[in-house]
């Protein structure tokens, strides 16, 4: 629903895959392995490339399905080239729980990295969580297949990766590292919509895309159990309102937007909602 004056724009906005498996931010529009998606930790194809033990700063030009794998045997290339990733944080598996040794593929181990990745990507990409909220960059993450866990291999490697709307990289240009505390390159990488995110036709796009809406503010809306669809989209309309109103250019004529998450999203850690305005 839309109206001048306070126009309302109201509708459950799924927010892509609920949690792209090794890909996320926020686990909202990750990159896409769902909790409940099995990790593929079967050794790569004979045709790939050998795996290298994985190297800080490195850049690799990876597509999509490639990006959200749980393994990877994808080479290195220099960072000067064409790339759609970038490792920001390498780091030690804990394998052994209660003396046990864990299986590189299980639930356990794997929920290390799920954690661990996104929780260091705003030290390198800068900024606030808000800002990283509303951007389209993103965190993956990679661990040794069975076969190389086997052999002693016992690392994660994270990198982040800027979403250029549904189920796809976009390159990686300038400086990644510490681009969301300079404002004006930030832009290159902020979240916009091809419309209004009650549309039909809603997507996800970089702002230097083409492109109608924007996000312009989060709402925090707490931890703890999921307050249902109800609560969680009441806790938006005067936040977003008040967005919509400072983004707009006659704040008597106006539209804003509003998306909050389901009760999936938000098990898996999305405990905020978006402001949108058109753009």
């Amino acid at each position: 629903m839309r109206r001048r004056g306070a126009a309302v724009v109201l509708g459950l906005v799924l927010l892509g895959p609920a949690a792209l498996a090794g890909c996320s931010s926020e686990p909202d529009e990750q990159p896409d392995r769902s909790p409940s998606s099995s990790a593929a930790t079967s050794a790569p194809p004979a045709s790939a490339a050998p795996l290298r033990e994985p190297r800080d700063r490195a850049c690799y030009r990876m597509a999509y399905a490639e990006a959200v794998a749980p393994t990877t045997a994808a080479p290195r290339v220099p960072c000067s080239e064409p790339h759609t990733s970038t490792t920001y944080a390498v780091g030690e598996l804990d394998t052994v729980v209660g003396g046990h040794l864990l299986a590189v593929d299980s639930e356990r181990v794997q929920q290390q990295v799920a954690a661990e990745c996104p929780r260091r990507l705003g030290s390198f990409v800068g900024g606030d969580r808000t800002a990283l909220r509303l951007s389209m960059l993103r965190s993956v993450w990679f661990t040794p297949t069975v076969e190389e866990s086997d052999a002693g291999a016992d690392w994660f490697r994270c990198d982040v990766v800027a979403l250029a709307g549904p189920e796809r990289l976009a390159p990686l240009t300038g400086r990644v590292a510490g681009v969301l505390d300079r404002p004006a390159a930030a832009q290159r990488w902020a979240m916009c919509g091809t419309a209004g995110p009650d549309a039909r036709d809603f997507r996800r796009v970089l702002c230097s895309a083409p492109h109608a809406w924007r996000a312009v503010s989060v709402v925090d809306l707490g931890t703890g159990r999921y307050p249902g669809a109800g609560p969680a989209r009441a806790a938006g309309q005067g936040p977003c309102e008040d967005a919509g109103r400072a983004a707009a250019a006659d704040p008597l004529s106006f539209e804003w937007g509003y998306e909050w998450p389901t009760a999936e999203q938000w098990d898996a850690g999305m405990t905020f909602g978006r402001c949108w305005a058109p753009d």
